[in-house]
């Protein structure tokens, strides 16, 4: 039996993969390639490429490597890109995640972790932000991811599928033996584009926004190594495995940090002075951003194993460092 990894040769998706295959798993990926790196998932996961919202394809999957459960991460997952072409976001996500719960009904399969996200809250009334608390999501992108979450709920109800969501913040880090890391074209995420300073890429960072409500004027965001996501994937799966109920949980490290932080661990990390240029705010950059993640450490016995920002900066920038370039 194995474990089909939508979207496995992504960021997230590819960490997933690793720490699959160190459980003991067998592990099928499918990815369009389209921003994922086939170079990223290796050779001893079975690779396909293909859109998962082609039926015959997901069909000719389940069928010849006996699926047992999916772990989803295969979407478009830019917010400011989503806002721009919400239509795409609406076609790739929505319709993407529908012909792949159809699949699963179809072949019998009961048991999906999904790749959700934070921007599902939108703007958060308080923090650290529950489960509980109101989704109110400000983009189309969080806006899908919702609609999944809530399309998986209804297919329990009716088809028996199990599903956990998983919602995290701020990913970050590589894995750490520097075999695989983040790529992404454009890049958007603080911490590839801090060390991009030091390998000469850029001449300085850009801090949009100095003057918010908190300790140094600087936005804080909550910020998860990319293999404690992995990790909870592992763990979403064991627990569907042992018959849990279908379920949300946030993941993060539950302690934030700044944007001044980050920059000033990032030069400690590089050794480089990374010049840091103040600019307005964007809009709709909430001041502070952190998860609560008590639920998914109570019910999943989920304890992230990279919690220190320095660690976290540590394998990203021992990823640039050795490929400056990506993939």
């Amino acid at each position: 039996m194995s474990i089909l990894v939508t979207g496995g040769a992504g960021y997230i998706g590819s960490h997933t993969v690793k720490e699959l295959l160190a459980q003991g798993e067998q592990v099928v990926v499918i990815d369009s390639l389209i921003t994922g790196h086939r170079e990223s998932v290796g050779d001893e996961a079975f690779f396909v490429q293909g859109d998962i919202r082609d039926s015959a394809v997901l069909d000719s999957l389940f069928t010849t490597y006996q699926i047992e459960a999916v772990i989803h991460f295969a979407a478009s997952s830019l917010v400011g890109e989503s806002v721009q072409q919400p239509l795409e976001y609406y076609d790739n996500n929505l319709l993407g995640a529908h012909a792949l719960v159809a699949a699963m009904e179809r072949h019998g399969v009961k048991r999906i972790v999904f790749s959700s996200t934070a921007a599902t809250y939108g703007e958060p009334k308080r923090v650290p932000i529950e489960e509980t608390d109101a989704t109110e999501p400000t983009s189309p992108y969080g806006e899908t991811k919702l609609a999944m979450e809530r399309m998986f709920r209804w297919c329990d109800q009716a088809y028996g599928i199990k599903s956990v969501s998983l919602r995290y913040f701020n990913a970050a880090g590589a894995y750490p033996d520097s075999s695989i890391g983040e790529d992404h074209k454009p890049e958007s995420h603080l911490i590839p584009l801090i060390l991009q300073v030091p390998l000469g890429q850029r001449e300085h960072i850009t801090m949009f926004g100095d003057d918010y409500p908190t300790e140094d004027g600087t936005c804080i965001r909550d910020y998860i190594h990319v293999m404690d996501l992995a990790n909870a994937h592992w763990l979403a799966l064991k627990y569907l495995r042992d018959n849990g109920t279908s379920a949300i949980y946030n993941l993060g490290n539950g302690t934030g940090f700044s944007v001044k932080e980050v920059i000033e661990v990032a030069r400690q990390v590089t050794g480089h002075p990374i010049p840091a240029v103040s600019a307005p705010r964007r809009p709709g950059d909430p001041a502070v951003l952190i998860a609560s993640s008590d639920k998914a450490r109570q019910q999943l016995g989920w304890q992230p194993r990279y919690a220190d920002l320095r660690t976290i900066i540590q394998t990203a920038w021992d990823w640039h460092n050795r490929r400056p370039h990506g993939y």
